[in-house]
């Protein structure tokens, strides 16, 4: 993983004057690359990355990145691989895979000197050579194969209900404290709001949050989401209310039967 802030602007102007030719396209791209930014109350003209919430900046990005990790990917990487291998990328996070430990350590090597070409950094810390194969032999060998989190997902080795070794995937601890949070945080913002808007807003989270969580294996979960929720609202309630806290029996009977949050499903059964 690295970060879009430190795309260097030559660089990109070359790589998109190889696919586009009109002049006009390229003039407007520039001023969208020199378009200043405000941050409190000053405006500043970066010489590096792409304009912070301007349109084109996750166009730009990624065409940027698919010249310096994709098609170099493709042509360069691939084609000297002993094994398999393949690239998966959405944004600044990617994974690569390669059959053969000494493959993959050898991309290892060469990636931060791919990046380094086109001023770019990988982080430090979140890129790392995982050993990711299907466990064998006795006792917990699931547990010694790795795991690897990508595009907030623990991807993780676990037998199916037949009996055979398949991959997982479930909430990433950080992804799951950093939503849960986020719900206590807008609870205590907006506990003086009638219980119909909590209600609403609450549902709307749970929803999006289960949409994309939703997947099989990860049901517990999201279980424990819906609990938590549960449990924080009626925390807050109890806190606007006068009469102390709302024992979880009255809770249950006075609230959340007439206003039910919405439980887990399942929405992607691949």
């Amino acid at each position: 993983m690295f970060s879009f802030d430190n795309l260097d602007h030559s660089w990109l102007r070359k790589i998109i004057k190889q696919r586009v030719n009109d002049g006009g396209i390229l003039r407007l791209i520039g001023k969208w690359l020199k378009a200043g930014v405000l941050e409190q109350q000053m405006v500043t003209y970066p010489e590096k990355g792409t304009p912070q919430g301007a349109v084109i900046s996750p166009m730009l990005s990624n065409i940027f990145l698919h010249h310096v990790l994709d098609d170099w990917f493709v042509r360069e990487v691939q084609p000297r691989l002993k094994g398999r291998g393949f690239l998966i990328r959405l944004a600044d996070d990617f994974v690569i895979g390669c059959e053969f430990e000494e493959d993959a350590r050898r991309v290892m090597n060469v990636l931060p000197k791919r990046f380094g070409r086109f001023g770019l950094t990988i982080h430090p810390e979140k890129t790392v050579l995982t050993r990711f194969s299907k466990p064998n032999g006795r006792g917990h060998p699931a547990k010694r194969r790795g795991t690897f989190d990508f595009l907030g997902f623990t991807h993780y080795w676990a037998k199916s209900r037949r009996g055979k070794w398949v991959i997982k995937r479930k909430t990433r601890k950080k992804s799951l404290r950093r939503f849960l949070k986020a719900l206590w945080v807008w609870l205590r913002r907006n506990r003086h709001l009638s219980l119909k808007e909590q209600h609403k807003m609450l549902s709307i989270k749970l929803r999006g949050h289960y949409q994309y969580y939703g997947v099989i294996g990860n049901i517990r979960l999201l279980g424990k989401v819906v609990h938590q929720a549960k449990r924080y609202w009626r925390y807050w309630l109890s806190r606007r209310s006068h009469k102390g806290y709302i024992n979880w029996a009255k809770y249950v009977d006075s609230i959340l039967n007439k206003f039910a949050l919405p439980e887990p499903r399942i929405y992607h059964h691949s």
